[in-house]
């Protein structure tokens, strides 16, 4: 059965994965972490799971080819901004290596590698990669060897649970919508 615009209709909610990334020995790069543990405390919508992956990036990559519709990746990101900027990445996808570059390092897996290591397991395996791809990023301030977040960072956390929390809400996974979210006199958005 479709939904009206041809989406398919599914008989549950889609799966979501919020994973939350990094190494919370150096510093802000910790960020991941921390905030997939705060937003672990908040109601989620149905078909929603958490999971602190920390450097485990080939594990994540693995349970990515698992089923989910979605997936939320959570992680220190230098984009260039003022430390403690929260970033939305819409429809990440994998960065070209350049020449000389090793895609896997247990202790250095950005959401980069990840994805490129993503598309490898599901071309060897069958599998599916999620439809859609965000990174809730954060400008960290201090990525040496310590534990906790920079104060500009910390006060970022908060920020991005929001920003997560908005996006479960008011922004489903493309291409499956539950019966109930749709309305007769309505077309699938």
């Amino acid at each position: 059965m479709n939904a009206p615009g041809g989406v398919p209709v599914t008989s549950g909610p889609p799966r979501v994965l919020v994973a939350g990334l990094g190494n919370i020995f150096l510093g802000d790069d910790g960020f991941g972490v921390e905030v997939v543990g705060r937003l672990a405390r908040h109601p989620l919508p149905p078909g929603v799971e958490t999971a602190d992956i920390g450097v485990r990036g080939v594990h994540l990559a693995y349970q990515l080819l698992d089923g989910y519709d979605s997936v939320v990746l959570l992680d220190a990101t230098a984009r260039g901004g003022a430390p403690g900027t929260v970033y939305l990445i819409d429809d990440a996808a994998p960065a070209e290596p350049a020449p000389g570059d090793v895609l896997i390092d247990g202790h250095r897996m950005t959401p980069d590698a990840v994805l490129a290591l993503l598309d490898t397991l599901s071309a060897g395996t069958g599998g599916e990669r999620p439809g859609r791809v965000r990174v809730v990023g954060c400008e960290p301030a201090c990525l040496d060897e310590g534990i906790g977040l920079s104060d500009p960072v910390a006060g970022a956390v908060d920020r991005a649970v929001d920003v997560v929390l908005r996006l479960l809400r008011d922004d489903p996974p493309p291409g499956r919508t539950s019966a109930a979210a749709v309305r007769s006199d309505e077309p699938a958005r």
